[in-house]
């Protein structure tokens, strides 16, 4: 078995720097980050940085090009039933599921169940996005009703009395339209 990178070594708060680090160098300059990282006690070289840094690329693209095609479906198919939302909450129980199979990692020592939850999340996060897209929709909803109700009543006392419209007629028509 292959010794473990220098990289995965990192105390965590050095890993956070180095993964912001990357993305914000766009992924090179190699040689000034294994200085810097010198400079801040970890002895990891530019080559070592560069395998950990290739597949955190990838990563990083398939990532984005994920989110994109998401934002593009979403756009293009609503999805008021939150159906896309079920099923990308079971791919991604398969996908951690044979993620965890391939790994030949001791089952004992992995947290499933923290796995499970942040699928959870999710899940609650879509509901809440639903619950906000509904409350707008709505809102605008009220917000155009309101507007034509007040059109409609600046063209009723516009009206006048002209052709016979009497005040009757026109109390009726009010209250026939909820105009106050």
């Amino acid at each position: 078995m292959p010794r473990r990178s220098k990289v995965h070594e990192l105390p965590p708060e050095l890993k956070e720097w180095l993964d912001a680090e990357l993305i914000r160098r766009g992924f090179g300059d190699y040689v000034q980050l294994a200085e810097d990282l010198k400079a801040r006690g970890a002895d990891v070289s530019k080559s070592a940085l560069q395998r950990y840094g290739s597949p955190f690329e990838r990563r990083m693209d398939q990532l984005k090009v994920a989110t994109e095609q998401a934002r593009a479906i979403v756009d293009s198919a609503p999805d008021d039933e939150d159906k896309l939302g079920a099923a990308m909450m079971r791919i991604t129980q398969e996908k951690i599921f044979g993620m965890l199979m391939q790994l030949d990692i001791d089952v004992n020592e992995v947290d499933v169940n923290k796995l499970f939850k942040n699928v959870a999340e999710i899940g609650k996060a879509s509901v809440s996005h639903k619950k906000f897209s509904f409350e707008a929709r709505a809102a605008l909803k009220e917000e155009a009703r309101r507007e034509l109700l007040e059109e409609q009543k600046a063209k009723l006392d516009a009206l006048g009395n002209k052709g016979g419209v009497t005040a009757d007629t026109k109390a009726k028509i009010r209250e026939a339209l909820g105009i106050t």
